[in-house]
């Protein structure tokens, strides 16, 4: 996280507003505007935690909020704790801490382990917008709670940022989801990092999600999920990337597209590289089509690249997807309320049986790839490379980016997409 102060806005300020209330000293609009209310509630937050209360969230400050954007406090067992009184003292259960803490003998704790403790909230937030830093923070806060949750790092975004991608599950059916492929796309983030939250959280307290055990999806399968393929687009356009010289480069870029809003109609990795447009599947055609559409160079939307694979955001999946082998991919993207299920005359065995199954669970309609949209997709690739079934799931309705109010209906409509998926419907 960077540093926020009075007059910062975007992401990163509503996740710091998000901490706030979470921690007490709200309630504040997580309105991402850090204004007077917001710092007065941070300097009340800065003095209660022997902080300078200068307003200023600076590193110390982060450090201090890292409970209350991650959803977990590392404790320090002192003389007379008792895993059942720290679930007591902050709020949680024991079942809780028992889970975030495998291998941990209660009757025989020493002064000075560290104990892993939940809060009481859930880890993936869904009334703010989201960043590079809200994945990371939603990644450990998860995988603190629940250590069976797996966590590797597949890659680099142009800036650096790592490409994260988790996996649950004990089966051998392999399914991998991927999100926020295109940068104003990002609300399909969150909907994998909560489906992730809740069926981890199904399992460890031996609940259902969507009326199937939890159990049974992890005995069955091994779901693997990269929630958030294009971090530096996320940050872009969600305003946790609100000047330098990445910003200055995307902004010069979306000069010669005054046609198309910015940041909010940017759609490519911060290189101007639409990371959908990049696989080997038909790149030839696609770039006809599109630098026929004038996208003859970077642009915040449909360009393809110079080459296929020539993002280091789309070479990550790519080479993920190999190692990974799965038997069903599903791609997240927004907006349309449509499963593209096919790519050219592809056929893969149960294909339509499955996407049948997701319309009838989500109430989306199926529907073929446009020609003009048909070429270099993830989607594309993988069903022409493996014969397998692949899926577009366009979700919600309306002008990208798809606000947070959203979210919840959304999020209903998935749930038993997600599920289905692993269980081979």
């Amino acid at each position: 996280m960077k540093i926020l102060k009075y007059g910062s806005r975007g992401a990163e300020v509503q996740l710091l507003q998000l901490a706030l209330n979470r921690a007490g000293f709200g309630p504040l609009e997580t309105d991402g505007i850090f204004g007077t209310v917001t710092a007065s509630a941070l300097r009340r937050f800065q003095s209660a935690n022997g902080l300078a209360p200068d307003a200023i969230a600076g590193r110390l400050t982060h450090a201090a909020l890292y409970p209350w954007y991650t959803g977990y406090v590392n404790h320090t067992i002192r003389a007379g704790d008792t895993l059942y009184r720290l679930a007591e003292r902050y709020g949680t259960s024991l079942r809780a801490v028992i889970t975030a803490n495998p291998g941990l003998d209660p009757t025989k704790l020493q002064i000075g382990d560290k104990v892993v403790v939940p809060l009481p909230f859930p880890v993936v937030p869904t009334n703010i917008d989201w960043s590079s830093s809200l994945v990371g923070y939603t990644v450990r806060g998860i995988t603190a709670r629940y250590p069976f949750v797996s966590d590797s790092e597949y890659g680099r975004s142009v800036m650096g940022k790592p490409l994260r991608y988790l996996g649950l599950g004990n089966g051998s059916n392999t399914v991998f989801y991927n999100a926020e492929h295109h940068a104003n796309e990002w609300i399909t983030t969150p909907v994998l990092m909560k489906f992730i939250e809740e069926l981890a959280r199904a399992y460890a307290f031996g609940g259902r999600i969507y009326d199937m055990n939890a159990s049974e999806i992890f005995e069955k399968s091994r779901i693997y999920i990269a929630p958030a393929v294009n971090p530096d687009g996320m940050d872009l356009v969600t305003g946790a990337l609100p000047y330098g010289e990445y910003y200055a480069r995307a902004m010069e870029i979306a000069s010669d597209y005054p046609e198309i809003p910015f940041p909010s109609g940017w759609k490519a990795n911060i290189y101007g590289t639409d990371l959908n447009l990049q696989y080997p599947a038909g790149w030839e055609e696609a770039r006809r089509i599109k630098f026929a559409q004038g996208f003859t160079g970077p642009a915040p939307r449909d360009y393809v690249g110079t080459a296929p694979l020539s993002a280091p955001e789309s070479l990550a999946i790519y080479d993920l997807t190999i190692r990974l082998d799965p038997a069903l991919t599903l791609s997240y993207h927004t907006q349309g309320r449509i499963i593209y299920w096919k790519y050219q005359n592809f056929m893969p065995p149960r294909s339509l049986e499955f996407a049948e199954c997701f319309a009838m669970s989500s109430g989306y309609a199926l529907e073929e790839t446009p020609y003009a949209s048909g070429f270099a997709g993830y989607k594309d690739w993988f069903i022409e490379t493996y014969n397998r079934p692949g899926y577009t799931i366009e979700c919600g309705l309306g002008e990208n980016p798809l606000p947070m109010s959203q979210f919840d209906e959304i999020y209903r409509e998935n749930i038993g997409i997600l599920v289905l998926a692993a269980l081979s419907c």
